[in-house]
């Protein structure tokens, strides 16, 4: 959907990158990503360590505050993260791991433009693994909009594309080297203030609108790069600081002239993004903080 013609329009190569994640068991959390994900770890220092691919593609932050109170109920916050893998060989994978380590899924769904599982880490932090169907195969509503759903997914078919001579005891490869945060999902508390701020400030375009208590929106065609739900949070109170769960999702874009574009509608907006972890740091109407970084 093309974006409205007073509203900023984000550069189309803008992605997202790491998720940092408050928890407080750093150990059984990290070994969950590790054990069920397929992750590998890439930097630990003292409460904090870093999650990603074997080439070392940072996805997942984990920063253990023992004392961190639980998330209130019907907050603001991270509704899941979404990793997304190059094929459906991969998502088969996938779900072959979490049945190895025995770890309930908590939902499978076909949502047309790509096919996703569902399920938690120990801490309640809820987690999507998708592969995305080739755009070509995308519909499209009459005024534009990305047609999507929550269909039940095939599972026996995912099951099918695992290689035929794959052993029970093969070596577990780990995540795709080429697994990217596809996208991010927010719980907040109000849908127009979300658009105002998410297309009318930061620049991306809304491409599902009709979705009932959601909002998705994105750059450069893509499906979404955030989902926005106010289904057990309309209304509720902000994300705060110190709490367990998302403690900061991050926007790649292009180049420092598109950070530096976006850090200056923030600033319009009074809300300026400050220099932190070498990133514009910024929080968005509901309490969720996000970073503006550069592509590497």
């Amino acid at each position: 959907m093309t974006p409205s013609p007073s509203a900023p329009s984000l550069p189309a190569a803008t992605s997202l990158g790491p998720v940092r994640l408050t928890v407080a068991d750093l150990a059984t959390t990290a070994a969950f990503y590790e054990r069920v994900l397929g992750l590998r770890p890439l930097v630990r220092d003292g409460d904090t360590a870093t999650l990603g691919t074997a080439a070392g593609r940072p996805l997942v932050e984990l920063v253990e505050r023992a004392d961190a109170a639980p998330r209130p109920r019907r907050s603001s916050g991270l509704f899941h993260l979404a990793l997304l893998l190059p094929t459906r060989t991969d998502l088969a994978l996938a779900l072959r791991r979490i049945a190895l380590a025995r770890h309930p899924l908590q939902g499978a769904s076909d949502h047309l433009v790509s096919e996703a599982l569902y399920l938690a880490d120990p801490e309640g932090n809820g987690i999507e693994l998708y592969r995305d169907r080739p755009r070509s195969e995308w519909g499209f509503e009459p005024d534009g909009q990305i047609r999507m759903a929550t269909l039940p997914l095939d599972l026996d078919a995912i099951v099918a594309e695992l290689p035929r001579d794959l052993a029970d005891d093969a070596p577990d490869p780990g995540i795709p080297d080429d697994t990217a945060m596809g996208h991010v999902h927010l719980q907040v508390s109000d849908l127009d203030a979300a658009e105002a701020f998410y297309h009318g400030v930061l620049g991306f375009d809304v491409v599902v609108r009709g979705y009932p208590g959601a909002l998705f929106v994105s750059a450069g065609g893509y499906h979404h790069h955030l989902g926005l739900n106010t289904w057990a949070s309309l209304g509720g109170v902000d994300n705060a600081p110190g709490t367990r769960g998302l403690a900061r999702y991050t926007i790649a874009l292009p180049d420092a002239a598109a950070v530096r574009a976006v850090a200056e509608r923030l600033a319009a907006d009074e809300r300026p993004a400050v220099e932190r972890d070498g990133a514009l740091v910024a929080t968005d109407p509901f309490g969720n903080e996000l970073a503006l970084v550069a592509q590497a």
